[in-house]
C-alpha cells in the first residue's frame, strides 16, 4: 500500500506540473502577442458626430398636412395674451409636448404677472370729427366688418393701441406722414403748429410707438395711425380686389399693436415679474386744409391728394372750424401669463442648450402671426420627440423649446424667462432659434441671424425645397443676395433688430441667435409685411387660400429650422465659422471709415486703433478655424479639447456685451448689434454719437463709443486665442 501511496503522489505531482505549464503557456501566449487597445463604448459616444443619415430621417417625416392641421387648431379662435384662448393653447401645447409616443423628455408651464393694457368693452375707442357745437360729424367703425363669419367671433378684440394712455384730447388735425422726427421737423418747416393738434399718421417709417413720443415733444396732443394701401396694398383699395378676393387687406382692416417702446414686463425691468390704432375714413387726407398739398413721397393709395393742414378746407366734408377728437379708454391690468417649456435631454452635454422658440398669443386668431411659426415648432418637436422615443436617437446637447406670452404686448414672455435664468442661460446655452412668423409668403427663405448663424443655415439650406427641385440655397440667393469678400455672391443674411422674441438673447444675453422664415417676392410686391398682420382678417382662411396653399412652404421652414436645430445640438464641433464675424466687423470698419474719417481726423480722433483690433479678431479666428481643422482630422480627438473650442464658439458672442455702453437703452448691451439712429450700417454707438456730435459738437462721446467697440473686439479676439495664451 505505501508504494502504491508514492505512485499515486507521483501521478499526481506530475499532472499537477503539467496543468501549470499549459496555463503558463496559454497565459504567455495571451499576453504575448500584441493585440489593438480596445477603445471603450462611452469614449466612442464622447467622439460621435452628427450622422447625415439621421438628418435625411427627420427632413423626411417632416409632413405638410400636419403642419396645416396645426395652424388650423391653432388659430381656430382668438386668442390674446392671458385670455381664454391663450390658456387653451398652453393645454394643447401640453398635450402635444407629453405625449407617450411623440413628447418630449418633459414639459412645463412657467407663469409670470405682467402688466398688460386692454380695451375697455363697454367703451369702444374712436376717432370723432366734431363740430363748433359739439355735435358729431364722423366717428369711426369700432371693428372690421364680418367678410368670412371669423371677424364676428365675440372674442374679436376691437382695434386699440395697446397701453396708450386714458383720455378724449381734442385738436386740429394734421397730415405728418410716418410719424417720424424728420416728418414733424418738416410740417414745422411749412409753418404749421403743431402745437395742441391731433397728427393721422401712417405706419411703417418709425416704431407705433415713437411716431407718438416724436409728435408730442411739437406739441401734439393726440395721434391716430392707420394703414395705407399705398404700403401694404401695393395701391389697391377698393373691396374687389381684396381679401376675401385676394391677399391685400380689405377697406376696413385695422391694424392693432402695442405701443410699448421697450421689451418686456414694464413694471420689472431686468427682474422677472414673479409675486390709439383705428382705420380714419378713407378721405381724411384729402379734406385737410393746407397750400401746397403733401410731397410725392408723402401721398398714399386712398385714392385723393393728400394735404397737410391743420384743419379741413373750407369746401370739404367738414367745416374748416371742425377739430378731431381721439377717445381712449384703455385700462391696465396685471395678468398671469405664461411660457410653455419642453425639453430633451442631451445625451453627452446635457449642461449645454439649443433653444427654439416662437410667441403663442397674437391679436386675433392670428395665423400668420404667431401660429405659422408655433405650427413648424410643434411638427419638428413632434418628429424629434418621437426619434427618441423609439430609441433612434438621443441628441449630444439639450434642446429646450419655448411657447412664449404676451410677445405681442413687448417680448414679454422670453424677456421675463431670460430674466428669471439669467446666468444659466449666459453661461450654458449654444444658440437660439427663433420661428416667428414662419410663411410671409411663398416665394423665398429670409434669414436674419448674428455672423456665426450664416454658416449653419446655408448647411441647413442646400436641399431641394419641398415644391422645387432647386435648393433652398439657390432660390434663396436668386430673391436676397450680396457680394462677399470671401465668399462672392451669397445669399444675404438679415441682422437682427428687435422684433420678436430672439431679442432679450442676442441684446441682453449675447447668445448667437437667428431667425427664419419664408417670404414674398420683392419684384412682385411692395407690401412692408404681408397684408391683414394684426388684423381679423390673419385667419386660417386667409393662410391656407393666399399665403401658402397646400402648405409646402411651411413643410420648408420645419425642415430648415429643424435641420439647423439637429446640427446645433448634435454636431461634435459646433457649426459656427467665427471668420464670418470678421467679415462684418471689417464692413462696418469700411463704411465707418468712408463716412467718419475726415471728420475725425479734424478732432484728432484715429480709427486705425479699431483697424488693429478686427485685424487681431480676424487672426484669432482663422487660427481657431485651424485648430477645429485639426481637431476634425483626429479618429478619436480628446473630449477636452473639443468641449474647449466650443466652449470658444458659443462664448464669442457674450464678449461682445458691454451693459454700460448705452445706459439709456434697456437691455441693449451687445455694442456690435444694438439699435442704432443713423442710417448707417456700421457700428451702432459709434454711429450715434457721431450723427449727435455734428449737431452738438460733443466729440468726446464719439471717442468714448469709438473706445468701447475697441474693447470689446480685442475682448473677443482674446475670447477666439489659444487658451494657453
Amino acid at each position: 500500500m505505501a508504494g502504491c501511496g508514492v505512485r499515486w503522489q507521483y501521478i499526481l505531482g506530475a499532472a499537477l506540473s503539467g496543468a501549470l505549464l499549459l496555463t503558463a503557456g496559454i497565459l504567455l501566449g495571451h499576453y504575448a502577442i500584441y493585440k489593438e487597445p480596445q477603445t471603450p463604448e462611452w469614449l466612442h459616444s464622447l467622439s460621435r458626430d452628427l450622422d447625415p443619415a439621421l438628418l435625411e430621417d427627420f427632413m423626411n417625416q417632416v409632413e405638410a398636412a400636419r403642419i396645416g392641421q396645426n395652424l388650423k387648431d391653432l388659430s381656430s379662435k382668438p386668442h390674446m395674451a392671458t385670455t381664454k384662448g391663450d390658456e387653451e393653447l398652453v393645454q394643447l401645447i401640453l398635450k402635444a409636448w407629453r405625449d407617450p409616443q411623440t413628447g418630449l423628455d418633459s414639459a412645463m408651464e412657467g407663469q409670470y404677472e405682467v402688466f398688460l393694457s386692454f380695451p375697455d368693452p363697454e367703451k369702444p375707442n374712436s376717432v370723432a370729427v366734431v363740430m363748433e357745437n359739439g355735435s358729431q360729424a364722423f366717428i369711426s367703425q369700432e371693428t372690421e366688418k364680418n367678410l368670412t363669419a371669423d371677424q364676428a367671433d365675440r372674442d374679436v378684440v376691437k382695434p386699440y393701441a395697446a397701453y396708450a394712455p386714458p383720455g378724449n384730447p381734442k385738436g386740429k388735425l394734421v397730415y405728418a406722414n410716418q410719424g417720424k422726427m424728420s416728418d414733424y421737423e418738416y410740417l414745422v418747416q411749412q409753418g404749421i403748429d403743431l402745437n395742441g393738434t391731433i397728427a393721422i399718421t401712417r405706419y411703417g417709417g418709425a416704431g407705433r410707438a415713437d411716431k407718438a413720443i416724436n409728435g408730442a415733444k411739437f406739441g401734439v396732443v393726440g395721434v391716430v395711425v392707420y394703414t395705407d394701401p399705398g404700403d401694404i396694398n401695393d395701391g389697391k383699395a377698393s373691396a374687389t380686389e381684396t381679401y376675401p378676393y385676394s391677399w391685400y387687406l380689405p377697406p376696413s382692416g385695422v391694424e392693432r399693436g402695442s405701443y410699448n417702446s421697450h421689451f418686456g414686463d414694464l413694471l420689472t425691468p431686468y427682474y422677472p415679474a414673479k409675486a390709439l390704432s383705428l382705420h380714419p375714413p378713407s378721405c381724411t387726407c384729402s379734406n385737410l386744409a393746407g397750400n401746397p398739398v403733401a410731397e410725392a413721397a408723402w401721398q398714399g393709395a386712398l385714392g385723393c391728394v393728400y394735404h397737410l393742414g391743420p384743419g379741413f378746407r373750407q369746401d370739404g366734408l367738414f367745416p374748416n372750424s371742425s377739430e378731431v377728437q381721439v377717445n381712449v379708454h384703455n385700462y391696465r391690468r396685471i395678468n398671469t401669463s405664461s411660457n410653455v417649456m419642453g425639453l430633451i435631454r442631451g445625451s453627452v452635454e446635457p449642461d449645454r442648450y439649443v433653444l427654439y422658440g416662437n410667441h403663442r398669443d397674437s391679436w386675433v386668431h392670428g395665423a400668420i402671426d404667431p401660429s405659422s411659426g408655433t405650427a413648424v415648432m410643434l411638427e419638428i418637436s413632434r418628429v424629434l420627440g418621437k426619434m427618441v422615443k423609439e430609441g433612434k436617437w438621443r441628441p449630444r446637447r439639450s434642446i429646450i423649446f419655448g411657447s412664449w406670452g404676451a410677445e405681442e404686448f413687448g417680448l414679454i414672455g422670453s424677456t421675463e424667462y431670460t430674466e428669471e435664468f439669467y446666468s444659466k442661460l449666459q453661461q450654458r446655452s449654444v444658440a437660439y432659434i427663433n420661428v416667428d412668423i414662419a410663411v410671409f409668403a411663398n416665394a423665398t427663405l429670409r434669414a436674419q441671424g448674428t455672423p456665426p448663424a450664416q454658416s449653419v443655415i446655408f448647411a441647413a439650406v442646400k436641399t431641394p425645397a419641398a415644391d422645387s427641385s432647386l435648393s433652398v440655397y439657390e432660390n434663396w440667393k436668386q430673391h436676397f443676395s450680396r457680394n462677399s469678400s470671401v465668399y462672392g455672391v451669397i445669399p444675404s443674411l438679415g441682422s437682427l433688430g428687435a422684433g420678436s422674441d430672439y431679442a432679450s438673447f442676442i441684446h441682453y444675453l449675447g447668445i448667437t441667435s437667428m431667425d427664419i422664415a419664408y417670404t414674398y417676392d420683392r419684384s412682385k410686391t411692395s407690401a412692408r409685411i404681408y397684408p391683414a398682420y394684426h388684423t381679423a382678417f390673419d385667419t386660417f382662411h386667409y393662410a391656407e387660400t393666399f399665403i401658402d396653399p397646400g402648405f409646402t412652404s411651411h413643410q420648408t421652414v420645419a425642415r430648415t429650422a429643424g435641420n439647423v436645430l439637429i446640427r446645433l445640438a448634435d454636431a461634435l464641433i459646433l457649426p459656427l465659422n467665427v471668420s464670418d464675424y470678421g467679415e462684418t466687423l471689417q464692413q462696418m470698419y469700411s463704411v465707418a471709415r468712408e463716412a467718419f474719417q475726415a471728420d475725425l481726423t479734424h478732432h484728432n480722433i484715429s480709427l486705425d486703433p479699431l483697424w488693429a483690433a478686427i485685424n487681431r479678431f480676424q487672426a484669432a479666428a482663422a487660427g481657431l478655424n485651424q485648430r477645429i481643422a485639426n481637431l476634425r482630422e483626429e479618429a478619436n480627438p480628446s473630449p477636452l479639447d473639443v468641449r474647449m473650442v466650443n466652449d470658444q464658439l458659443m462664448l464669442l458672442e457674450r464678449a461682445f456685451l458691454n451693459p454700460r455702453a448705452f445706459p439709456e437703452k434697456y437691455y441693449y448691451s451687445h455694442v456690435i448689434m444694438a439699435s442704432r439712429s443713423s442710417s448707417l450700417a456700421t457700428f451702432p454707438g459709434l454711429a450715434d454719437a457721431y450723427d449727435n456730435a455734428k449737431e452738438d459738437g460733443l466729440w468726446g462721446e464719439v471717442h468714448k463709443q469709438l473706445t468701447i467697440v475697441i474693447q470689446v473686439i480685442e475682448n473677443a479676439a482674446s475670447i477666439l486665442e489659444p487658451v494657453a495664451e
